[in-house]
């Protein structure tokens, strides 16, 4: 649903551009106010197109948050939008934002090639549904994002076209598996992205990367078109500057799909009106058992900070409990499997070796055990609810640790060596299938950020916006960007993944 320019006007949106520059600065815009300019004529689509393109062309090259640069489809898409505005036919909020999608999601005539060699010549012949309706809200495509191969991991440091860096410390992973969507919203390359989220590929790159990463309630937006993980599991939602521009994103992209049995029929509310909604009232919990056990010491004192604020945003917080939870999204393997039946026997040397190993291992998943398992997560589906009886919204760390070297996210999966719980905090949201939204709410010592979680009750994505914004306005983390080096080269992959 469009958000009109009268709504727009008399909604608290209106005062929700946090971070404004001149025209000469236009990928600094947060997504409202890029659409501001448009709307005042300060400038056109075609001017935000090109400024976002000459942006990825400088900085994109050393962290390589790209798989395919649509140029001439995005300049092409500009005039047109820049054509309908004159005309005055605008379609709302979208209409000429230049905007990216994670490349696991299909655009008709584009290449999508989920970071795999098996898909890296994929041309899709139908449009994903979430990239339908952003397309009909107007918005403009500047490319496909890379990821962690086939959405299977936490890093994107497994990826067919090599792995994306953290813009904050090049070193580091940033995050994954939606690495590129974060980084692209980060680094100022477009006003907002898409990724996907199945055990926190969302929230986790949001965290590192200092942006707003929001996983919608299962169900709520369409998942046909997209290149699956876990389908009972598999979120779409909107990576931002602010937590305004998540909701329009959101508004967007929201909805029934009855062409996707994942998809719930329920009315989408207005999200926008979530934007300086009061929040006084609002119980909070604070699930310490098994999401603050074993955190950094920048990362709990960050999230204490952040509580404190929160406190006196609200009507208080207090500790609380959830239903416990001994798997992760690997308890869906067999749905990975069956996905990967047509391809993986007979073209096993076209993907890499860490998902090799994670698709045998799918692979010989009895088919007891994924019943058993996904029975499991329908119960706990149920039981979570449960926990909002005495609360409105759940508050924890995004992340539990720093992002590790980008060198040792290949080492661990060459080796096979754990990896730090790096989805431990995130992925236990995609079991409950609960509205979780990652906002940033500090930094390392080194600079890179820090992410807080908030989690709602199925449906309440309203709330879970709410809070997230007030924590906003009351903080100054969203407002930060890392410096880029436009001499910064590829990374080099000096081992063989």
């Amino acid at each position: 649903m469009p958000v009109s320019r009268r709504l727009f006007l008399s909604s608290s949106l209106a005062a929700a551009y946090s971070l404004q520059a001149a025209p000469s600065d236009l990928t600094q815009l947060s997504l409202l106010g890029a659409a501001e300019a448009l709307r005042t004529k300060k400038a056109s689509s075609v001017e935000l197109t090109k400024a976002c393109l000459d942006r990825i062309s400088q900085f994109d090259r050393g962290l390589n948050s790209f798989i395919t640069v649509t140029a001439e489809v995005a300049m092409a898409a500009a005039r047109k939008a820049d054509a309908e505005r004159a005309a005055g036919k605008a379609r709302g909020l979208l209409h000429g934002i230049p905007i990216a999608l994670k490349d696991n999601i299909d655009t008709k005539g584009i290449r999508t090639t989920a970071a795999s060699a098996l898909f890296a010549d994929r041309v899709p012949t139908e449009d994903a549904e979430v990239w339908q309706r952003l397309q009909g809200a107007g918005a403009i495509l500047l490319g496909k994002l890379n990821l962690h191969e086939f959405a299977a991991g936490g890093t994107t440091a497994v990826t067919f076209f090599g792995p994306v860096r953290n813009p904050y410390a090049v070193d580091r992973n940033c995050g994954g598996s939606s690495g590129g969507s974060a980084v692209a919203t980060a680094a100022d390359f477009a006003y907002g992205t898409l990724g996907t989220d199945t055990g926190g590929s969302i929230r986790t790159p949001a965290s590192y990367c200092g942006v707003v990463g929001f996983k919608p309630t299962h169900g709520r937006a369409s998942i046909r078109g997209i290149i699956p993980l876990v389908w009972s599991l598999d979120h779409v939602g909107p990576l931002t500057k602010t937590v305004a521009d998540a909701a329009v994103v959101l508004q967007a992209i929201a909805g029934y799909d009855e062409l996707d049995v994942d998809c719930v029929d329920r009315p989408v509310p207005d999200y926008t009106k979530a934007i300086g909604a009061p929040v006084k009232s609002f119980r909070l919990g604070v699930p310490r058992a098994s999401f603050f056990d074993k955190l950094d010491p920048e990362v709990a004192a960050a999230t204490a900070a952040a509580l404190e604020v929160l406190s006196k945003l609200t009507a208080g917080y207090h500790d609380s409990i959830l239903p416990a939870v001994s798997y992760g999204p690997g308890a869906g393997g067999a749905e990975t499997a069956a996905y990967h039946l047509p391809y993986y026997p007979k073209s096993q040397a076209s993907y890499m070796p860490s998902t090799r190993k994670g698709l045998s291992r799918s692979a010989a998943m009895p088919a007891t055990t994924y019943v058993e398992s996904m029975r499991a997560v329908r119960l706990l589906r149920r039981q979570v609810v449960k926990a909002f009886d005495t609360v409105d919204l759940l508050i924890t760390p995004t992340t539990k640790l720093k992002p590790y070297p980008i060198t040792e996210a290949i080492q661990r999966v060459e080796t096979d060596k754990p990896l730090p719980p790096t989805l431990a905090n995130t992925s236990q949201f995609n079991i409950f299938g609960l509205p979780t939204i990652s906002i940033p709410c500090g930094q390392f010592a080194d600079g890179v950020p820090i992410g807080l979680q908030i989690t709602g009750a199925p449906w309440a994505e309203e709330k879970v916006l709410a809070l997230a914004h007030a924590y906003e306005q009351a903080t100054e983390w969203h407002k930060r960007r890392p410096t880029l080096d436009a001499t910064l080269k590829p990374f080099e992959v000096k081992t063989v993944l």
